[in-house]
């Protein structure tokens, strides 16, 4: 079986070549590639590099280097067919029969490639010639530099019916070939084909290898029904829903530590990397599609979207945000700059030069707060209903997150928002007096008065411990599913509760003192050696070789499997994971709670208001419910 060059580029483009090897290598970043300790040979000391923008890994102990091909091959014993239908598997794309119709698509695409670069070469001509005047003083007019102009390639197609096709033709193009390329047109009433790009200055459009694949024209003089700007149609080559314009000088830039921009227009891009920009990329006539997205983070993991500060602009980064949500993991988001109104890049650094636009760039928020605003900003806040309005599509925002740790950070950190935005100060409509249990008018807006550490802390540190040994329980007898908790398993605490339960629970604290000594042990070794394919016969030696047979007797135990049936070694991987992230789930919600009751506890000590007094009941209510312990009452 035989691919083409298009094909293996396409998916090699696809793939982030660190979370493939970091399935089986624990790598940690260092500047702009990632480290750890080489799979073919044994080393004390991190030799082996990976590194995302150039695709490859090196070991500079043993020499061992190749791409996510190379390392499928190495790693998994397959042939080099079956490492490309593995990783194009992943990738999510068909694999190609390696027919005779196959092998002549690939001839054509090449020659789609070299009549797209003659066609290159002739609209540059065009831009010096004659008819090119009144583009090249259009262009100069925008402050572009000979440098720039050169740089990107930028032409002229001048207004001729078939000046192009002419001319590619006598080169010895086939008109079915520009036809193809997406050059010329011909029109269904049976009338001679005609250039597609007519009187327009011309932009041609890369892949990110800086192939020429596509141009993008824009009209010299506005006429209407003519539309300002045109791209070239799909094409074989072309496919606008996975393509950046000068993304092929971007990815280049941003190996040198350019921050990755993404903007709206061709100018702009043009604009800001002549500023000194030099990460700067645009879509094509497209909003930004799940494919730019996994293209922008092969560059950077935090790219900046740069839009247009009017409500087209906005209504674009919202659509950004919206469709990135799915995609994030840990440590790859987005940022949102705002412009000011009326401005885009190209004009903001015409009137305020670089340094206007360095500042609209440092002050760039974080996809968290793009959600909380167009959730929270500007929301009526003042019944109980629509205060839990917001509350309801917050979390269902969060819920649309993917990757479960990441999903977990935005519960709770919009949780926390929330209870700094409605659980302090009082609302509209509500100074009124308030009576408490003991049926004293309280002070400070009526409020009662009473001691906050003497109330119920809801003790439930048998419940937790329990859950705790059940992840640890789950993760020993399935150390297959640690490639998808192993991050949520590296965040999540050992401790329980404050407050002592009555029974001797091996694990609660540690030798200083510290929560969940023992049981934080053993997390961190399984996380060690969760690199290295063991089964868990092997991980249960490797824990009883550090003294720690006891405890994990307690953890492998009746009482566990009793909670978590999933956690038994009788579950399905497919139970074991299921179980393992609900569980996780609702650990970590229960650990938000805990904090917003001290958040409210502290609030109250402050300032003693019905609002407060309420807010502390409501989360006191919320925890008996969710351990199912009505005694647990704070009156």
């Amino acid at each position: 079986m035989s691919f083409t060059p298009q094909f293996l580029d396409e998916l090699r483009s696809r793939l982030t070549l660190t979370d493939y090897v970091g399935k089986r290598v624990k790598l940690q970043k260092k500047g702009r590639e990632h480290t750890g300790l080489c799979p073919f040979h044994s080393e004390k000391t991190p030799s082996f590099t990976v590194n995302n923008d150039k695709a490859f890994f090196h070991c500079f102990g043993c020499g061992a280097h190749g791409s996510a091909i190379d390392w499928a091959m190495q790693m998994e014993g397959l042939s080099f067919p079956e490492a490309v239908e593995r990783l194009a598997s992943d990738a999510g794309m068909a694999v190609p029969q390696s027919t005779p119709e196959e092998q002549a698509r690939a001839k054509r695409a090449k020659t789609l490639l070299d009549a797209n670069e003659a066609a290159c070469g002739w609209f540059e001509k065009q831009l010096y010639q004659a008819d090119g005047r009144s583009a090249l003083d259009y262009l100069r007019g925008r402050g572009l530099t000979e440098e720039t102009i050169a740089r990107f390639r930028l032409g002229f197609a001048p207004d001729k019916r078939d000046g192009l096709g002419q001319a590619l033709q006598a080169d010895g193009y086939e008109e079915a070939m520009l036809i193809e390329a997406g050059l010329i047109a011909k029109p269904d009433d049976g009338r001679a084909a005609y250039d597609r790009f007519r009187g327009r200055v011309i932009f041609p459009i890369t892949d990110r290898r800086g192939r020429v694949i596509a141009f993008g024209g824009r009209i010299m003089a506005d006429r209407e029904g003519v539309a300002k700007y045109l791209n070239s149609p799909e094409t074989p080559l072309f496919h606008k829903g996975r393509t950046l314009y000068a993304l092929a000088l971007a990815r280049e830039a941003s190996a040198n530590g350019a921050e990755v921009i993404v903007t709206e227009g061709y100018m702009d891009v043009i604009a800001l990397h002549q500023a000194g920009f030099g990460g700067a990329v645009a879509p094509l006539g497209t909003a930004v599609t799940e494919d730019h997205i996994q293209a922008l983070w092969r560059l950077a993991p935090e790219p900046v979207m740069c839009f247009d500060g009017d409500n087209a602009g906005q209504r674009a980064a919202q659509r950004a945000a919206e469709r990135t949500l799915p995609l994030l993991k840990p440590g790859h988001s987005l940022r949102f700059s705002v412009l000011p109104g009326g401005e885009d890049p190209d004009s903001l650094l015409q009137a305020g030069g670089k340094a206007a636009m360095e500042t609209v760039l440092s002050a760039a928020k974080p996809l968290v707060d793009v959600i909380w605003m167009m959730e929270s900003a500007g929301k009526p806040q003042d019944t109980p209903e629509r205060r839990a309005l917001i509350r309801k599509n917050l979390r269902d925002r969060a819920d649309d997150v993917g990757d479960p740790s990441v999903r977990q950070s935005y519960w709770e950190e919009f949780d926390g928002r929330l209870a700094d935005l409605f659980g302090r100060g009082s609302a509209p409509g509500r100074q009124r007096q308030h009576r408490g249990a003991s049926g004293r008018r309280g002070q400070k807006g009526g409020a009662p008065v009473r001691d906050a550490s003497l109330q119920s802390d809801g003790n439930t540190s048998v419940l937790e411990m329990r859950a705790r040994q059940a992840l640890l329980a789950t993760a020993i007898n399935h150390p297959a599913i640690l490639e998808e908790v192993g991050e949520a398993l590296g965040t999540l605490e050992m401790g329980g509760s404050s407050r002592s339960s009555g029974e001797d629970f091996e694990g609660a604290e540690g030798p200083s003192g510290a929560p969940g000594g023992d049981l934080d042990r053993i997390r961190q070794e399984i996380l060690t050696i969760s690199a290295i394919d063991l089964d868990s016969e092997a991980i249960q030696d490797h824990l009883r070789s550090l003294g720690l047979s006891d405890l994990l007797q307690k953890i492998l135990s009746r009482d566990v499997y009793e909670l978590a049936p999933f956690a038994a070694p009788s579950a399905t991987r497919e139970q074991a994971l299921s179980g393992w992230l609900d569980l996780c789930d609702g650990l970590m919600r229960q650990r938000a709670l805990e904090r917003d009751i001290q958040n409210a506890r502290q609030a109250l000590a402050q300032d003693v208001t019905a609002r407060n007094w309420e807010h502390l009941n409501a989360l006191w209510r919320v925890r008996q419910e969710s351990v199912k312990n009505p005694d647990e009452s704070i009156v």
